[in-house]
């Protein structure tokens, strides 16, 4: 069960990310990030590891991304 709100979490961050991604949007990041870190929390108390894997890839991108933006571009 807390495999499937970690997924759900980490599409809606996905989801929201690839709007993000668009240039001046990337401040919505500092948005995202903590909200797949959630994810991924649950993800690490359940059995399973794909809502953690999803959420560790969501919470990368978006680390990378405001790292190469200065942190707010």
């Amino acid at each position: 069960m807390l495999n499937m709100f970690s997924i759900i979490i980490g599409i809606i961050a996905l989801l929201f990310g690839i709007v993000a991604f668009i240039p001046l949007l990337a401040w919505g990041y500092w948005l995202i990030v903590p909200l797949a870190l959630v994810g991924l929390l649950l993800g690490f108390l359940s059995d399973k590891n794909t809502g953690r894997n999803l959420n560790l890839v969501v919470v990368a991108i978006g680390i990378f991304r405001l790292f190469i933006g200065g942190g707010f571009v």
